[in-house]
């Protein structure tokens, strides 16, 4: 079982900057794909990047491309999620998921564990 808690939520300004962790414990983390969610009100959740086990590859979804960079230290149990130039549409809670699944990019039904979310709010 792996217990997956995101920190570093907040409210900030259009064009600042936020910088997300996802910390695991209880398995063996570099077992897992790891994917960064959003949630906004009254949308569903769409996957905004994923990162690979060994941290070599990353994927990011063209509304964040350019802004969003995501890294992570296996040693340390934790995935970032680095947030610049927000903007009040990235508003939403965030979440991040593990997966056991061979593609990096699975769909969300294949994600076998999610944190319980940490709450960005960007204002204009």
């Amino acid at each position: 079982q792996v217990r997956l808690v995101e920190f570093g939520g907040g409210l900030v300004q259009a064009g600042g900057s936020l910088r997300l962790s996802c910390v695991a414990s209880g398995g063996d983390f570099s077992l897992y794909h790891i994917g960064w969610f959003r949630q906004a009100p009254g949308k569903e959740r769409e996957r905004v990047g994923a990162i690979s086990r060994s941290g070599g590859s990353t994927w990011r979804a063209d509304s964040v491309e350019g802004r969003f960079i995501i890294d992570r230290d296996n040693a340390k149990n934790t995935v970032y999620l680095q947030m610049n130039s927000l903007r009040p549409d990235d508003t939403g809670v965030y979440y991040c998921a593990a997966a056991l699944s061979p593609s990096m990019v699975p769909y969300i039904s294949e994600y076998n564990y999610w944190g319980q979310g940490t709450r960005v709010t960007v204002s204009s």
